[in-house]
């Protein structure tokens, strides 16, 4: 009796088999997805946080240096004095949107994935399946830019105010994945005119962040 009762766990495992195979095999022929614009957004507020303490280190270290060079330093609050124009203008703003693009052109070109496109599994390439170019990261960013000012310039001209303008541009941000829903292929603005794609990875062939920083290293 008892070796009866010992064949019947190795059956049983034998069995056990094919069906953990099986299911390999399903994962394993999923393919990349188009990713939904619901996805995306959740992504762009994880790296969100992180853009945010970037351009506010950015702003913090300019600020210092754009007092220090173009006005005299006070002794209290009250004879603080605004930056000069030109200064925001010729050196702020250009600094803020070159953060922009080394932040997602480091991640895009290294393995097509920021911190928070990791975390959902998505990866952004170009037309051809290839990772980004430094000019395609650039010409990716402009394109997301887009829909934000013309909302934010026409925002302005109804409204005026500092709050009207923020708020437009952030209705055009949200019209880029908006889009998707009317897309046949339910891409977005910028995917359009920059002809690149954010993916949905199947879990056999996430690749993950780090991995994807080592091997394009390894591959040079």
């Amino acid at each position: 009796m008892s070796k009866k009762m010992s064949k019947r766990p190795a059956k049983a495992a034998t069995q056990s088999k094919p069906q953990s195979g099986s299911s390999a095999r399903q994962e394993s022929n999923e393919e990349p997805t188009i990713a939904k614009p619901t996805t995306r957004v959740v992504a762009i507020l994880y790296d969100g946080m992180l853009v945010l303490a970037l351009l506010f280190l950015v702003g913090t270290v300019l600020t210092v240096i754009g007092t220090l060079m173009t006005m005299d330093a006070g002794v209290d609050s009250s004879q603080a004095q605004s930056l000069p124009t030109w200064y925001q203008n010729a050196v702020m703003t250009p600094s803020f949107v070159l953060t922009l693009v080394a932040f997602y052109g480091l991640f895009w070109r290294r393995g097509g994935q920021t911190l928070g496109m990791q975390t959902w599994r998505l990866k952004t390439v170009n037309n051809s399946g290839h990772l980004l170019t430094w000019g395609q990261s650039f010409k990716r960013i402009l394109a997301a830019c887009l829909m934000p000012l013309i909302f934010g310039v026409i925002g302005s001209l109804i409204g005026g105010s500092r709050a009207v303008l923020l708020a437009s541009a952030f209705l055009g941000l949200i019209f880029n994945y908006v889009f998707c829903l009317f897309n046949p292929r339910g891409l977005a603005v910028q995917d359009i005119v920059s002809n690149t794609i954010t993916l949905k990875m199947p879990k056999v062939a996430h690749e993950g962040l780090w991995r994807g920083f080592k091997n394009r290293k390894n591959n040079k």
